[in-house]
């Protein structure tokens, strides 16, 4: 059986007699969970301890998309930035971000932004006392593909390093 309905002026046919919420979907059905733009690799590190050491923090952004810098070149624009908790037993100093690559719409060329894109490294200088320490932390962002930006993300981030 064919049904078919005019909605708006147009005539819709839907197979099976289907109403057309069922082929629609549910507007109240859950939506599904937002994917992760940025990946974060959590490599086990070696330091020497009681000396200033540098720790890497290796992110990836998945292709396809890119985030804003640690400087965007505007105000309105959300920096990519990395928060850290205090850990006992670790000093840790301000954290260096890379430079940014300059990118542009193809709708708006003469605008630059400042964008990390693929693989990123975040340095952490610590001073830590001898051991294995874990430093938590949350990397924020807000990615972008080529027609969209979507709403800002926070990803847990664990540094695990041994101070020996």
């Amino acid at each position: 059986m064919l049904l078919r309905l005019a909605v708006a002026g147009v005539l819709l046919s839907l197979p099976g007699g289907q109403s057309l919420s069922a082929q629609i979907g549910s507007l109240d059905a859950p939506t599904p969970k937002p994917k992760s733009f940025v990946l974060y690799a959590a490599e086990q590190q070696t330091v020497t301890a009681g000396k200033r050491s540098v720790l890497e923090l290796h992110f990836r952004v998945v292709d396809g998309f890119h985030v804003n810098s640690h400087t965007p070149k505007s105000e309105l624009l959300i920096p990519t930035q990395m928060n850290l908790q205090p850990t006992a037993g670790v000093k840790a100093e301000a954290l260096e971000y890379p430079a940014g690559t300059s990118y542009s719409f193809s709708f708006d060329p003469a605008e630059k932004l400042d964008v990390y894109s693929g693989a990123f490294t975040v340095k952490l200088a610590v001073v830590a006392e001898a051991g294995t320490h874990t430093v938590d932390g949350t990397l924020r962002y807000q990615a972008c593909d080529h027609a969209a930006c979507y709403p800002p993300k926070s990803l847990p981030v664990q540094v695990i390093f041994m101070a020996k």
